[in-house]
Protein backbone atom coordinates (compact mmCIF):
# COMPACT_ATOMS: atom_id res chain seq x y z
CA UNK A 1 0.00 0.00 0.00
CA UNK A 2 1.38 3.58 -0.71
CA UNK A 3 2.40 5.79 1.97
CA UNK A 4 -0.53 8.26 0.90
CA UNK A 5 -3.19 5.20 0.96
CA UNK A 6 -1.69 4.49 4.34
CA UNK A 7 -2.32 8.01 5.56
CA UNK A 8 -6.15 8.22 4.33
CA UNK A 9 -6.89 4.62 6.32
CA UNK A 10 -4.88 6.33 9.37
CA UNK A 11 -7.17 9.72 8.89
CA UNK A 12 -10.17 7.53 8.35
CA UNK A 13 -9.54 6.23 11.82
CA UNK A 14 -8.53 9.10 13.53
CA UNK A 15 -12.14 10.51 11.93
CA UNK A 16 -14.13 7.71 13.19
CA UNK A 17 -12.85 7.79 16.25
CA UNK A 18 -13.69 11.01 16.99
CA UNK A 19 -16.91 11.43 15.35
CA UNK A 20 -17.59 8.45 17.83
CA UNK A 21 -16.71 9.90 21.09
CA UNK A 22 -18.33 12.74 19.92
CA UNK A 23 -21.68 10.76 19.41
CA UNK A 24 -21.47 9.43 22.67
CA UNK A 25 -20.39 12.01 25.34
CA UNK A 26 -23.38 14.52 24.54
CA UNK A 27 -25.72 11.46 24.45
CA UNK A 28 -24.65 10.76 28.07
CA UNK A 29 -24.15 14.15 29.27
CA UNK A 30 -27.89 15.64 28.35
CA UNK A 31 -29.42 12.22 30.04
CA UNK A 32 -31.88 12.99 32.21
CA UNK A 33 -33.17 12.11 35.24
CA UNK A 34 -36.16 10.25 33.28
CA UNK A 35 -34.15 9.46 30.14
CA UNK A 36 -33.31 5.67 29.41
CA UNK A 37 -30.36 5.51 27.92
CA UNK A 38 -28.71 2.24 26.35
CA UNK A 39 -25.37 1.47 25.69
CA UNK A 40 -25.17 -0.77 22.82
CA UNK A 41 -23.15 -2.18 20.37
CA UNK A 42 -22.40 -0.17 17.06
CA UNK A 43 -23.66 -3.30 14.87
CA UNK A 44 -26.99 -2.84 16.45
CA UNK A 45 -27.59 0.92 15.67
CA UNK A 46 -30.18 -0.19 12.69
CA UNK A 47 -32.08 -2.68 14.13
CA UNK A 48 -32.08 -0.70 17.41
CA UNK A 49 -33.09 2.32 15.73
CA UNK A 50 -35.88 1.27 13.85
CA UNK A 51 -37.10 -0.55 17.48
CA UNK A 52 -36.95 2.75 19.42
CA UNK A 53 -39.23 4.69 16.74
CA UNK A 54 -42.09 2.20 17.43
CA UNK A 55 -45.35 3.49 19.79
CA UNK A 56 -43.83 0.35 22.00
CA UNK A 57 -40.77 2.00 22.82
CA UNK A 58 -42.38 5.80 22.01
CA UNK A 59 -45.12 4.84 25.01
CA UNK A 60 -41.95 3.77 27.53
CA UNK A 61 -40.80 7.75 27.47
CA UNK A 62 -37.69 8.76 26.48
CA UNK A 63 -35.45 6.30 25.10
CA UNK A 64 -32.04 7.53 23.85
CA UNK A 65 -29.01 4.93 22.32
CA UNK A 66 -25.22 5.54 22.38
CA UNK A 67 -23.57 3.66 19.93
CA UNK A 68 -19.37 1.99 19.88
CA UNK A 69 -17.40 -0.31 20.57
CA UNK A 70 -18.79 -2.53 23.05
CA UNK A 71 -15.09 -2.27 24.46
CA UNK A 72 -15.48 1.65 24.28
CA UNK A 73 -18.99 1.47 25.77
CA UNK A 74 -17.64 -0.98 28.76
CA UNK A 75 -14.93 1.37 29.81
CA UNK A 76 -17.29 4.27 30.08
CA UNK A 77 -19.91 2.70 32.25
CA UNK A 78 -16.96 1.49 34.43
CA UNK A 79 -16.46 5.59 34.36
CA UNK A 80 -19.47 5.90 35.29
CA UNK A 81 -21.18 6.87 32.40
CA UNK A 82 -25.12 7.23 33.38
CA UNK A 83 -26.41 4.09 30.65
CA UNK A 84 -29.90 2.00 32.21
CA UNK A 85 -28.92 -0.88 29.62
CA UNK A 86 -25.62 -1.92 28.32
CA UNK A 87 -25.86 -4.45 24.85
CA UNK A 88 -22.54 -6.07 24.35
CA UNK A 89 -21.43 -7.64 20.85
CA UNK A 90 -19.91 -10.28 23.38
CA UNK A 91 -19.38 -11.77 26.51
CA UNK A 92 -16.16 -10.75 27.66
CA UNK A 93 -17.31 -7.07 27.55
CA UNK A 94 -20.12 -7.90 29.23
CA UNK A 95 -18.52 -9.80 31.95
CA UNK A 96 -15.81 -6.75 32.43
CA UNK A 97 -18.70 -4.48 33.69
CA UNK A 98 -20.41 -7.27 35.79
CA UNK A 99 -17.09 -8.35 37.36
CA UNK A 100 -17.01 -4.04 38.25
CA UNK A 101 -20.43 -4.53 40.48
CA UNK A 102 -22.22 -2.55 37.88
CA UNK A 103 -24.84 -5.02 36.62
CA UNK A 104 -28.21 -5.76 38.61
CA UNK A 105 -28.29 -9.01 39.66
CA UNK A 106 -30.90 -11.66 37.46
CA UNK A 107 -31.14 -9.05 34.78
CA UNK A 108 -28.20 -10.20 32.07
CA UNK A 109 -29.41 -12.47 29.76
CA UNK A 110 -28.23 -13.52 25.98
CA UNK A 111 -30.38 -11.79 23.88
CA UNK A 112 -29.32 -11.93 20.30
CA UNK A 113 -26.85 -14.01 17.56
CA UNK A 114 -25.09 -13.34 14.54
CA UNK A 115 -23.27 -14.61 11.95
CA UNK A 116 -19.64 -13.57 10.63
CA UNK A 117 -19.26 -12.66 6.84
CA UNK A 118 -16.81 -11.72 4.12
CA UNK A 119 -17.83 -8.28 2.14
CA UNK A 120 -16.84 -6.33 -0.72
CA UNK A 121 -18.82 -3.22 -2.40
CA UNK A 122 -21.64 -4.22 -3.81
CA UNK A 123 -20.63 -4.08 -7.71
CA UNK A 124 -17.81 -6.37 -6.90
CA UNK A 125 -16.95 -9.39 -8.97
CA UNK A 126 -14.86 -10.53 -6.37
CA UNK A 127 -15.31 -14.28 -5.66
CA UNK A 128 -13.59 -16.20 -2.36
CA UNK A 129 -14.58 -19.48 -0.43
CA UNK A 130 -13.67 -19.10 2.97
CA UNK A 131 -12.05 -22.56 3.84
CA UNK A 132 -8.74 -23.82 5.15
CA UNK A 133 -5.95 -22.18 3.43
CA UNK A 134 -8.12 -19.53 1.10
CA UNK A 135 -5.61 -16.89 -0.53
CA UNK A 136 -7.16 -14.05 0.67
CA UNK A 137 -3.94 -11.98 -0.17
CA UNK A 138 -4.91 -12.75 -3.78
CA UNK A 139 -8.31 -11.49 -3.52
CA UNK A 140 -7.22 -8.38 -1.99
CA UNK A 141 -5.16 -7.60 -5.15
CA UNK A 142 -1.69 -5.20 -5.43
CA UNK A 143 -2.37 -3.13 -2.04
CA UNK A 144 -5.78 -3.74 -1.05
CA UNK A 145 -5.74 -4.39 2.78
CA UNK A 146 -8.56 -6.21 5.07
CA UNK A 147 -11.02 -4.02 7.31
CA UNK A 148 -11.81 -5.62 10.36
CA UNK A 149 -12.11 -4.39 13.93
CA UNK A 150 -9.70 -3.85 16.28
CA UNK A 151 -8.95 -7.52 16.55
CA UNK A 152 -7.79 -7.35 20.36
CA UNK A 153 -10.42 -5.54 21.92
CA UNK A 154 -13.67 -4.98 19.75
CA UNK A 155 -15.56 -7.83 19.06
CA UNK A 156 -16.17 -8.11 15.73
CA UNK A 157 -12.24 -8.14 15.11
CA UNK A 158 -11.59 -11.04 17.72
CA UNK A 159 -14.58 -12.76 15.93
CA UNK A 160 -12.20 -12.85 12.50
CA UNK A 161 -8.96 -12.99 14.24
CA UNK A 162 -10.18 -16.21 15.38
CA UNK A 163 -12.10 -17.33 12.13
CA UNK A 164 -8.74 -16.18 10.34
CA UNK A 165 -6.81 -18.20 12.04
CA UNK A 166 -8.53 -21.42 12.45
CA UNK A 167 -8.38 -21.05 8.50
CA UNK A 168 -4.62 -20.69 8.59
CA UNK A 169 -4.43 -17.41 6.78
CA UNK A 170 -4.09 -15.09 9.77
CA UNK A 171 -0.50 -15.02 9.25
CA UNK A 172 -0.83 -14.46 5.34
CA UNK A 173 -2.75 -11.14 5.73
CA UNK A 174 -1.86 -9.81 9.31
CA UNK A 175 -0.10 -7.25 7.78
CA UNK A 176 -2.45 -6.60 5.28
CA UNK A 177 -5.32 -5.15 7.71
CA UNK A 178 -6.84 -2.03 8.57
CA UNK A 179 -8.08 -2.42 12.38
CA UNK A 180 -11.20 -0.28 12.61
CA UNK A 181 -12.54 1.07 16.07
CA UNK A 182 -15.75 -0.57 15.24
CA UNK A 183 -17.49 -2.96 13.41
CA UNK A 184 -19.76 -0.33 11.28
CA UNK A 185 -16.55 1.88 10.81
CA UNK A 186 -14.98 -1.54 9.31
CA UNK A 187 -18.27 -1.78 7.25
CA UNK A 188 -17.68 1.72 5.84
CA UNK A 189 -14.10 1.44 4.59
CA UNK A 190 -15.45 -0.92 1.95
CA UNK A 191 -18.67 1.01 1.14
CA UNK A 192 -16.51 3.47 0.43
CA UNK A 193 -13.68 1.38 -1.63
CA UNK A 194 -11.24 2.19 0.62
CA UNK A 195 -10.86 -1.98 0.78
CA UNK A 196 -11.78 -4.46 -1.15
CA UNK A 197 -12.62 -6.92 1.43
CA UNK A 198 -14.35 -6.67 4.99
CA UNK A 199 -15.31 -8.56 8.04
CA UNK A 200 -17.97 -7.62 9.93
CA UNK A 201 -21.51 -8.67 10.67
CA UNK A 202 -24.27 -10.83 8.71
CA UNK A 203 -26.39 -7.63 9.80
CA UNK A 204 -24.10 -4.85 9.12
CA UNK A 205 -24.36 -6.83 5.52
CA UNK A 206 -28.19 -6.63 5.71
CA UNK A 207 -28.30 -2.82 6.57
CA UNK A 208 -25.77 -1.51 3.76
CA UNK A 209 -26.56 -1.87 0.34
CA UNK A 210 -22.82 -0.82 -0.51
CA UNK A 211 -22.17 -4.00 0.32
CA UNK A 212 -22.75 -7.64 -0.84
CA UNK A 213 -21.44 -10.82 1.04
CA UNK A 214 -18.85 -12.93 -0.56
CA UNK A 215 -19.12 -15.77 1.53
CA UNK A 216 -20.07 -16.75 5.43
CA UNK A 217 -17.44 -17.85 8.26
CA UNK A 218 -18.48 -21.41 9.05
CA UNK A 219 -19.48 -20.66 12.69
CA UNK A 220 -16.80 -23.43 14.08
CA UNK A 221 -14.29 -21.08 13.60
CA UNK A 222 -15.01 -18.63 16.02
CA UNK A 223 -16.77 -18.51 19.27
CA UNK A 224 -20.61 -18.08 18.81
CA UNK A 225 -21.28 -14.78 18.36
CA UNK A 226 -23.74 -13.80 21.59
CA UNK A 227 -25.18 -10.19 22.54
CA UNK A 228 -26.10 -9.89 26.19
CA UNK A 229 -28.13 -7.26 27.66
CA UNK A 230 -28.23 -6.19 31.06
CA UNK A 231 -29.48 -3.74 33.47
CA UNK A 232 -27.17 -1.56 35.04
CA UNK A 233 -27.16 -0.04 39.04
CA UNK A 234 -27.85 3.14 39.44
CA UNK A 235 -30.39 3.30 36.65
CA UNK A 236 -32.80 0.50 37.49
CA UNK A 237 -35.66 2.59 37.14
CA UNK A 238 -39.20 1.13 35.81
CA UNK A 239 -38.99 2.86 32.33
CA UNK A 240 -35.73 1.08 32.08
CA UNK A 241 -37.16 -2.53 33.32
CA UNK A 242 -40.03 -1.88 30.89
CA UNK A 243 -36.93 -1.12 28.20
CA UNK A 244 -35.51 -4.01 28.57
CA UNK A 245 -39.00 -6.40 27.73
CA UNK A 246 -39.30 -4.13 24.70
CA UNK A 247 -36.07 -5.58 23.52
CA UNK A 248 -36.93 -9.14 24.25
CA UNK A 249 -40.73 -8.51 22.66
CA UNK A 250 -42.12 -9.85 19.44
CA UNK A 251 -41.98 -7.06 18.06
CA UNK A 252 -39.00 -6.08 18.74
CA UNK A 253 -37.75 -9.65 18.04
CA UNK A 254 -39.65 -9.24 14.53
CA UNK A 255 -37.37 -6.09 13.51
CA UNK A 256 -34.15 -7.72 14.99
CA UNK A 257 -34.82 -10.68 12.67
CA UNK A 258 -35.25 -8.23 9.80
CA UNK A 259 -32.04 -6.77 10.15
CA UNK A 260 -30.22 -9.89 10.64
CA UNK A 261 -30.06 -11.24 14.13
CA UNK A 262 -30.99 -14.44 15.37
CA UNK A 263 -32.79 -13.54 18.59
CA UNK A 264 -32.08 -16.05 21.69
CA UNK A 265 -34.70 -17.65 23.11
CA UNK A 266 -36.11 -16.24 26.26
Amino acid sequence: MSRRSTRLFRGARRLAAGLMLAACIPCAAQARADDVLVFAAASLKPALDAILATPEAKAIGSIKASYAASSQLARQIEAGAPAALFISADQDWMDVVEKSGQVVDGTRADLLGNALVLVAPADSATMVRLERGVDLGAALGAGGRLAIGEPNSVPAGKYAKAALVSLDVWDAVSTRTVAADNVRAALNFVVRREAPLGIVYRSDAVSEPGVRVVDTFPQSTHAPIVYPVALLRGNDAASARATLGLLRSDEAKALFERHGFDVRPR
